[in-house]
């Protein structure tokens, strides 16, 4: 024991000595490609070693997520999953094919505060007003997502359970861009977005914020409330998390971690993640294992709620 405590340590001195490669398991484009790239830029330059940005999307995360799974537990691959890889699909799918739970926390790179947007000439300007207007007319509103069993459509399913009201689900393949679309066209009324996605169209107002998914009020948007204000006790977090194959030595796994918090915390790289209305991460893994811990006790009990019959825990 002595001897591989030892041999890990002096691994983690030495490390990194060759290319590091961050798998992405979505498609080149949205947030959750651009954020890892403006990290490896950095960690390229601070170690002298390229770190390469590899997306493999496909499965509702699970191509992705199940490669890193695979890999050597040696730090040279990593991952950098939404919720869906981690706390979701082992719920609401009924064979992931793998256990994220093995899966070594690094830390949290950036939380993505999630907004509820409304074509701005629908006939509500609040939350409330939308529930009211869904308990009018049943069965006449309708929600876009990018797919059953994402965050946003068990987002909006959670807050229509709490609700009591009843929209109808369009769900998009290629992300939230393509509901986008179609709500600012007026095909669908109401969708689950990221600030970052809709602010270009909420100050142009094709958009209306109704509601934020955080637990307080957002500083971009001082006007709008949580939904917590008009349902007590609903959250909804958007988040990205960094983390590394099975049995990856904690040496290496806090040498990471660092590098990644100090990266965070670099002025201009806080200044780029903020173009994107994103909150930087930077969280030990200690921290981070706690999270999704909490992360994963929330999605079970939301997935006991609905009835799904995940295939562990």
């Amino acid at each position: 024991m002595m001897l591989s405590a030892t041999i890990a340590v002096l691994a983690a001195a030495d490390y990194p000595e060759r290319p590091i490669k961050i798998i992405v398991p979505a498609p080149a484009g949205p947030i959750l490609d651009i954020l890892p790239r403006i990290i490896s830029e950095k960690l390229a330059a601070r170690w002298g070693q390229p770190v390469i940005v590899e997306n493999r999307p496909g499965g509702a995360n699970l191509i992705g997520t199940e490669a890193v799974m695979n890999a050597a537990p040696d730090g040279y691959m990593l991952l950098v999953a939404p919720p869906g890889s981690l706390v979701i699909n082992p719920y609401f799918f009924p064979k992931p094919g793998y256990d994220p739970s093995v899966l070594v926390p690094v830390t949290l790179l950036a939380k993505l505060p999630p907004v509820v947007v409304t074509n701005s000439k629908r006939p509500f300007a609040t939350l409330s007003d939308l529930i009211s207007f869904a308990k009018a007319n049943p069965g006449k509103l309708s929600y876009g997502s990018p797919g059953a069993s994402s965050a946003p459509q068990l987002a909006m399913e959670q807050l229509m359970r709490a609700a009591n009201i009843n929209l109808i689900h369009v769900p998009y393949a290629g992300g939230l861009a393509p509901a986008e679309r179609d709500l600012i066209a007026g095909h669908i009324d109401v969708m689950f977005d990221v600030v970052g996605n809709a602010w270009p169209l909420l100050q142009d107002g094709s958009l209306r914020a109704l509601a934020v998914g955080a637990t307080t009020r957002l500083p971009e948007l001082p006007d709008v409330p949580s939904v917590a204000e008009t349902i007590p006790g609903y959250v909804h977090d958007e988040w990205f998390a960094v983390l590394a194959p099975p049995k990856t030595p904690p040496e290496i796994i806090d040498k990471l971690s660092s590098a990644i918090a100090e990266t965070l915390k670099m002025p201009d790289v806080a200044k780029r993640f903020g173009t994107f209305h994103v909150v930087p991460g930077g969280s030990s893994p200690a921290e981070t294992a706690a999270f999704i811990k909490s992360e994963n006790a929330r999605w079970r009990q939301l997935s006991t709620t609905m009835g799904t019959k995940p295939e562990s825990k």
